[in-house]
């Protein structure tokens, strides 16, 4: 007999059993890690967001697993997810052949997840700590800028906002004072009390129009024909009023902020690393700061604010909240080496490996070049007389002090030290930039805890902590935005993307775990 050539292959062929999915499932695929670190956290935070009544709803433990699952697998668009449960055997398996449609999952992960994103995340987390994958000796952090998933040319920036308001407030004054000049002689009943509380340097707001304008329509109602009152009016209730509206609605919504956007108005315009057009473009995006061990997400935020410095006590009280300690020692580069930050991390006890911005500088030497020659280092200091001498050997005394206090309510004070014969030094232009003499911006405290911080990451274990803390942070960074191909929001504003993000983060756990 001959032998065949190829194997038998017949579409239509029946099947005496239809097929157990369980038994294509291979014994450790990510699957069923997945499916095994969901069963065993506890759900009720999610079967609490469930009041009942009319239709039955998906489980919310399926739900959690298909979304987590897709992420892993780089698919992000609700709509892929859909599809995904409809052809692909894994997704068949973990939903139990459920399969719910795109806007289900979608309001799932943006309503329901979004309210219980840091239970769901945590208790992975807690089964990490659990399982002695993780623990909270060491405790890496790092930032990165995602685009959220706005227009890019979609901005509102504040000193614009701040210009067209007192432009505004220019004409509505003007206004006033052609209807007070009108009615001087008879000391009209508004325009004398009104125009007196909103004196010079007194904002008029939206409310405050809204008064002058109905008091304008009954001085209407006797003497209709008044040209002045009728065209102020108009000015009022046409422009004014709604201008001052939407300009007093921007100020809320910037919240501290100096720009947002109009299509997802907690994103901040930032700079952010990917500029595909090389020209320093902002771009409307959100600060994520996350910290790891072991390559494990242990803790992440998210921010409006675009440097990393002012983040990192709400995050480390954040991860506080829900883990009830903070981590044994902390390991940051020098965008987190401030007087603020080395202050709370000691009053926390907690090992500070941070770096300060010229603690690279200092391991190099001092007088390398003339452009480093004249930086602050290398000015020695006279404790007798309290002042400076510069690498010229003029002196520089104390003038005053000046406070200053961050976004998150730290006051620390700095001493300026002035130079009183600078204007004939033939290196001036490459000491300073002042027409006038060069001056030393000195903080005590801070000096003495960058000595601290020095001292700490020049010890043996400082040199170890150090090294590993490129391939931490940086390396879960690069692999969710690289090799997941994770670069926007998929969702908008400020919890929904929270929640896309610690989902992100609880994939890319359990992932390492099968790994």
């Amino acid at each position: 007999m001959k032998k065949q050539i190829f194997k038998p292959y017949e579409q239509n062929q029946p099947m005496l059993l239809p097929p157990n999915l369980e038994e294509m499932i291979p014994r450790k695929h990510l699957v069923r890690v997945v499916d095994e670190i969901i069963e065993r956290i506890n759900i009720e935070p999610l079967l609490r967001q469930y009041k009942g009544g009319g239709t039955s709803a998906y489980h919310p433990k399926m739900l959690v697993k298909v979304i987590i699952y897709a992420y892993t697998q780089r698919i992000f668009s609700s709509r892929q997810i859909a599809k995904a449960l409809r052809e692909n055997i894994n997704f068949m398996w973990l939903s139990g052949m459920n399969r719910p449609d795109h806007r289900t999952i979608n309001r799932f992960r943006g309503k329901i997840m979004k309210a219980v994103i840091d239970e769901v995340f945590y208790a992975v987390v807690e089964q990490l700590l659990d399982q002695g994958y993780i623990d909270l000796e060491k405790y890496f952090v790092d930032g990165t800028k995602l685009e959220a998933n706005a227009n890019r040319y979609s901005f509102v920036w504040r000193k614009s906002t701040e210009n067209y308001k007192a432009k505004l407030q220019e004409k509505v004054r003007k206004l006033l004072d052609e209807i007070d000049e009108m009615e001087a002689q008879e000391e009209a009943e508004y325009g004398d009390r009104d125009l007196e509380e909103v004196g010079e340097g007194k904002e008029i707001d939206s409310e405050k129009l809204k008064e002058v304008a109905e008091k304008i329509n009954q001085k209407l109602k006797k003497d209709p024909q008044n040209k002045i009152l009728k065209k102020a009016k108009r000015s009022l209730e046409k422009d004014f009023i709604p201008r001052q509206e939407k300009y007093e609605e921007q100020e809320k919504t910037f919240r501290g902020r100096n720009s947002y956007s109009k299509t997802d108005q907690d994103a901040t315009f930032m700079r952010m690393k990917e500029d595909y057009m090389r020209n320093g473009q902002l771009k409307a995006g959100y600060n994520i700061q996350m910290g790891t061990q072991n390559q494990f997400v242990i803790g992440y935020t998210i921010h409006q604010r675009a440097g990393d410095t002012s983040c990192l006590k709400p995050h480390l009280d954040h991860l506080k909240d829900w883990l009830g300690e903070y981590p044994e020692s902390l390991i940051a580069d020098a965008g987190y080496g401030s007087e603020e930050n080395y202050a709370y991390l000691e009053e926390n006890h907690v090992a500070a490996y941070v770096k300060y911005n010229t603690f690279h500088y200092e391991q190099k030497r001092r007088f390398k070049n003339r452009k480093t020659r004249y930086r602050p280092e290398n000015f020695r200091y006279l404790p007798e007389s309290d002042q400076y001498v510069c690498p010229q050997g003029k002196r520089l005394t104390y003038e005053f002090t000046k406070k200053h206090v961050t976004d998150n309510g730290y006051g620390s004070t700095r001493r300026i030290y002035g130079g009183t014969s600078c204007h004939d030094c033939p290196v001036m232009q490459e000491c300073t930039k002042s027409k006038y003499h060069r001056r030393l911006w000195v903080g005590v405290e801070l000096n003495k805890m960058k000595k601290t911080a020095h001292d700490r990451l020049l010890s043996p274990r400082g040199i170890e902590v150090r090294s590993q803390r490129p391939i931490e942070v940086e390396a879960v960074f690069g692999r969710l935005k690289q090799n997941w191909g994770f670069r926007r929001f998929m969702l908008r504003g400020l919890d929904k993307v929270k929640t896309e993000w610690g989902i992100l983060c609880i994939a890319h756990n359990l992932s390492k775990m099968a790994a």
